[in-house]
C-alpha cells in the first residue's frame, strides 16, 4: 500500500469504526443479532464471551472477504460469504470447547448460529466486499466492540437485578429483592425493549 493510498485509508478507517461503536450500533441502532442478545445477557460472562467471539469471526471474515473481493462472483457472492464465515465460526466454536468447556456448553447452539448472524453477512456485503482490508478491519473491529458492550450492558442490567451482583461481586444489600424474571426470556425482552425506547428517546431529544 503506498503511502498516499494509507493517507486516504485513515479517516475513513476511523470514521468506520467509530460508526460501528454506537452510530451504527448492531443492537440499539440496527436492531441485528436479536437471538444472542435475548439468549446470552443473562449474565455478562456469557455476553462478553458471545461478543468476544462475534467479534472475531467479523474481523477475520471482513479481511478475507475484503482481500477477495475482486474475485467475487456476483451470484455466488453470498454463498462465498456464508463458507467464510462458517470457517471461522468453527474456529471460534472449537476454541471455545478446548480452552473454555464450561462457557462452551452455557452458551450452546449460539456460537455455531454465528454463521446466520445478520450483522456479520450485512457488514460482509455493505463494507468488505467494498473496500480494503484496513478499512474493513475497522469496520468490524468497531462493529464487534459495539455489539461486544452493548451485550455487556444488558448482561450488567440482567444479572444485577436478578443476583444483585456482577460476576461474583456483591453490589446490592441483603434487603435486596431479587428479581428472578431477569434470568427468563421475559427479563430479557423487558430489559432490551426499555433500552431502545431510552435510547430512541435521547436521539430524539438530541
Amino acid at each position: 500500500m503506498s503511502e498516499k493510498t494509507a493517507k486516504a485509508n485513515s479517516p475513513e478507517a476511523f470514521g468506520a469504526f467509530v460508526r460501528g461503536l454506537w452510530q451504527e450500533n448492531a443492537i440499539f441502532r440496527q436492531v441485528l443479532g436479536m437471538c444472542p442478545t435475548l439468549a446470552v445477557t443473562g449474565e455478562v460472562k456469557s455476553a462478553l464471551t458471545m461478543g468476544l467471539a462475534t467479534t472475531f469471526v467479523l474481523i477475520c471474515s471482513n479481511i478475507s472477504v475484503s482481500l477477495m473481493r475482486n474475485q467475487l462472483v456476483g451470484h455466488l457472492r453470498i454463498l462465498m460469504f456464508t463458507l467464510t464465515i462458517a470457517a471461522f465460526v468453527t474456529i471460534a466454536d472449537l476454541s471455545l470447547q478446548a480452552f473454555l468447556p464450561e462457557m462452551s456448553d452455557k452458551l450452546g447452539p449460539f456460537v455455531p448460529l454465528i454463521i446466520v448472524n445478520c450483522l456479520i453477512i450485512g457488514r460482509a456485503e455493505a463494507c468488505a466486499s467494498r473496500k480494503g482490508p484496513v478499512v474493513s478491519f475497522m469496520d468490524a473491529l468497531g462493529m464487534g466492540l459495539g455489539f461486544t458492550l452493548s451485550l455487556c450492558l444488558l448482561g450488567c442490567v440482567r444479572e444485577i437485578l436478578a443476583d444483585g451482583s456482577i460476576m461474583g461481586m456483591v453490589l446490592m444489600p441483603e434487603s435486596f429483592v431479587r428479581w428472578n424474571v431477569m434470568k427468563l426470556p421475559a427479563g430479557a425482552f423487558m430489559t432490551l425493549g426499555i433500552m431502545l425506547g431510552i435510547n430512541n428517546h435521547l436521539n430524539r431529544k438530541k
